[in-house]
């Protein structure tokens, strides 16, 4: 394979790369080189929300580049601020958005807001970021410090400071003093393994942290774009964070990251920027990708697949309880919790034999990001292969 060989001469070799190059893809469908299919429940990490290669969000973007792909943001870019409206009014909260590239650089842009916040009201300079251990929110070097995991901060200090790790929602309020700038939670921790926080609970932070006037960053990189039913889990949650982020899904596999905060005073001219964040091209996808996931959750779609969805993984978890020890997650964000890492390794494995994509993320979880607009065949499909891949374990 050229490819791999290319790979090996001229790329970084960070990542632990499966031996498929995938060259064509339909829906929830991938073919490789080779013509073989796969049904994708990843969809790139939660990234392709419309499916792969969607006619709408493919022609959206062949009209834009037509006519320009890219000015910067010195000038009116209007998609972008279509994008904006349309992202807000999805929301349902009052708020502005900035435009980055990736989910590391909201959560940065995030980090940014809350400090400066911090440092408006008062002597006291408020820079601490409290984050939650198991957390994960990027690979810069602030985001690095940022996730609550000690594994990801090897080799790369020293980092910024500030960055202070909960045990969990119930120890967060031990550790909120006058220098703390924000706390900053997934709502369902993704790559710390399909961990949804209890609602109650996180209600219950929320009214604390308004009550001392600090301000709540939930990290909806991953359950952003109706992931999780709603168009952010904050609305499943039912609470009004000061600043969300938003990354993956949004972009439909276009590169990009949204800052939402109703704290829109904040930073002034020159506080921060990007060159390709919003451009032309980024923008016009995610206004198409925005819309159509609109229109899947106000016909009822959206709904339908995602209990199908959960129907199917119900049962497969029934059938294969020598394997698995729970069913977790919200909506199209779900995991089965495996009996040990040995096995996990061995379905990853059988599971792209048999045609199947799935992930693992912490605390032995096979993890399941479909396409929202997944069809019932392609999810029986997929749920068939994934029988024949643990038949035998």
């Amino acid at each position: 394979m050229i490819t791999k060989e290319l790979d090996k001469k001229y790329i970084l070799q960070t990542y632990g790369r499966g031996d498929i190059e995938f060259v064509s893809g339909d829906n929830a469908t991938l073919t490789d080189t080779e013509g073989k299919k796969y049904i994708d429940f990843t969809s790139g990490i939660g990234v392709v929300s419309v499916g792969h290669a969607n006619a709408r969000v493919n022609a959206a973007i062949c009209e834009q580049i037509s006519n320009i792909t890219h000015t910067s943001n010195l000038y009116h870019i209007a998609p972008q601020a279509k994008a904006a409206e349309a992202v807000v009014n999805a929301s349902g909260y009052d708020m502005a958005c900035f435009f980055g590239n990736s989910g590391a650089e909201a959560n940065e842009g995030a980090i940014k807001i809350a400090r400066k916040h911090g440092e408006r009201d008062g002597e006291i300079k408020r820079y601490k970021i409290i984050t939650l251990k198991h957390s994960f929110h990027g690979r810069t070097i602030t985001t690095v410090k940022a996730t609550g995991q000690e594994a990801m901060h090897n080799y790369f200090g020293p980092f910024p400071d500030g960055f202070v790790y909960a045990d969990d929602i119930n120890s967060i309020e031990a550790l909120l003093d006058d220098h703390t700038a924000a706390v900053m939670i997934e709502l369902i921790q993704g790559e710390g393994g399909v961990e949804p926080q209890d609602k109650a609970q996180i209600q219950a932070l929320e009214k604390l942290l308004k009550s001392k006037h600090i301000p709540l960053i939930i990290d909806e990189v991953q359950t952003g774009g109706y992931r999780t039913g709603e168009f952010t889990a904050s609305q499943v949650y039912g609470i009004t964070p000061e600043i969300i982020t938003l990354a993956k899904g949004v972009g439909g596999g276009v590169p990009v990251g949204i800052v939402m905060t109703s704290l829109k005073n904040v930073l002034s001219q020159g506080d921060h920027g990007s060159t390709f964040g919003g451009n032309y091209l980024s923008s016009s996808a995610v206004c198409s990708v925005v819309e159509i996931l609109n229109e899947l959750k106000q016909s009822g779609e959206l709904t339908k697949t995602s209990l199908y969805f959960n129907e199917v993984l119900n049962d497969f978890y029934q059938a294969n309880k020598k394997l698995f020890t729970q069913k977790v997650g919200i909506g199209m964000m779900c995991g089965l919790r495996v009996k040990d890492a040995d096995t996990l390794g061995a379905i990853m494995t059988n599971a792209k034999e048999s045609g199947v994509m799935v992930l693992r993320a912490g605390r032995n979880t096979l993890r399941f990001l479909p396409p929202l607009t997944i069809t019932k065949e392609e999810i029986d499909e997929g749920f068939k292969a994934l029988t024949t891949a643990v038949s035998g374990l």
